[in-house]
């Protein structure tokens, strides 16, 4: 256990976002693994905000987060239901020099890759129209038809995972333009990319395709910007420690610290690692006394993804063959994991529920023999 990479714990976040600025400096880039709900995108926009401490025009940070997809919006037109548009709010900096750069073609470059969606930027109204070719109703394969086989069906409302791909490759066509701007180009000022989960609505596939191609990017400008990545998608994290495992990088583990804070850990080790050290933080709530209600969620989840692993088609079997508790033990588990406990409002467990949660987790441990580290020791 002497080996492993000490914790450290941050009690506020301007001290984690320093440590992150400080750390990027001497790598190329930085990869964070963190759940939903750890604070990521807080975290990214501490980060951005850092950079412009020294006034508007000293910023250093471009930025993808939840607030870029803020940046568009669907008029759904509503009156005659035929011309959906998505609008772009062009009054933000992100789009600084974007209307004079000719991006559609690098757009439509990388959307090609993930989509077969095609779009028009309207700049005098800032708006986007969707197209697709689809099959003509119309045709039919005899060669008198006149009619064509395809046509292009146009303002068409696209899914969210096609609507976040486009703007994630809107992302990547400013974030080219500014890994290749000369000084004074519209992004020459950027010194710092910090990326926060971009593939929050797409399938494993896609999320492959994005790690690959983004990775790539990043290599290629890596001596002009200094990259962080955030991402709660174990996939995701594992495609870019690989992509990148040749060159200067930071790997961390961001973990929420309760109402305390966060705690954060260099690592090696895949995200997976992650559960471990849920797991060891359970275990050690069960030594100290201090359960509160959400704890039962958090068992829940490890005993999900254990079964999950071992293709078990039931969580509870997880626990069962130990001893004549275990249904009781999934029936309890079942009934307390489904009350709506929050982190963020923490709940001192009954000394009955107590008991049992502890009752739970070491049957559970004693099944699975996972060597726990001393994660939350000093």
């Amino acid at each position: 256990m002497s080996d492993m990479p000490k914790i450290k714990k941050y009690t506020k976040l301007s001290a984690l976002v320093n440590r992150l600025r400080d750390d990027i400096n001497d790598k190329d880039f930085g990869l964070l693994y963190a759940y939903n709900g750890t604070g990521k995108t807080r975290i990214s926009m501490a980060f951005k905000e850092k950079g412009k401490e020294g006034g508007e025009n000293q910023r250093d940070t471009l930025y993808f987060n939840a607030f870029t997809e803020d940046l568009f919006y669907w008029d759904n037109d509503l009156e005659n239901d035929a011309e959906r548009l998505l609008q772009i709010r062009s009054e933000s900096i992100f789009f600084s020099g974007f209307k004079g750069l000719s991006l559609d073609g690098k757009i439509s470059e990388y959307l090609g890759r993930y989509s077969d969606i095609d779009f028009d930027i309207d700049y005098g109204e800032w708006r986007v129209i969707f197209k697709k070719l689809i099959k003509n109703p119309a045709y039919t394969p005899n060669p008198n038809s006149t009619e064509p086989e395809y046509i292009i069906q146009d303002h068409i409302k696209v899914s969210r995972g096609e609507e976040n791909i486009f703007i994630w490759c809107i992302f990547l066509a400013i974030c080219e333009l500014a890994i290749d701007d000369e000084e004074g180009g519209a992004y020459a000022w950027v010194k710092y990319i910090y990326i926060d989960d971009p593939i929050s609505s797409l399938d494993d596939n896609n999320a492959i395709a994005v790690a690959s191609d983004l990775a790539k990017l990043l290599k290629r400008g890596k001596d002009k910007v200094k990259t962080v990545v955030s991402s709660h998608h174990s996939l995701f994290f594992n495609v870019m420690c690989n992509e990148l495992k040749h060159f200067k990088l930071n790997r961390y583990f961001l973990h929420k610290n309760g109402l305390k804070g966060h705690t954060l850990q260099k690592t090696n080790d895949t995200p997976f690692f992650h559960h471990v050290a849920t797991l060891s933080e359970l275990k050690k709530i069960t030594e100290t006394g201090e359960i509160n209600t959400y704890h039962f969620n958090s068992l829940r989840s490890i005993l999900e993804k254990t079964a999950t692993f071992f293709g078990l088609d039931d969580f509870g079997k997880c626990i069962y063959g130990i001893d004549d508790d275990a249904v009781l033990y999934e029936r309890a588990l079942n009934l307390l994991s489904h009350g709506k406990y929050s982190i963020y409002e923490p709940v001192v467990m009954g000394d009955d529920n107590k008991e049992l949660f502890k009752r739970i987790l070491n049957a559970f441990l004693d099944k699975y023999d996972f060597d726990l580290p001393e994660l939350l020791s000093e």
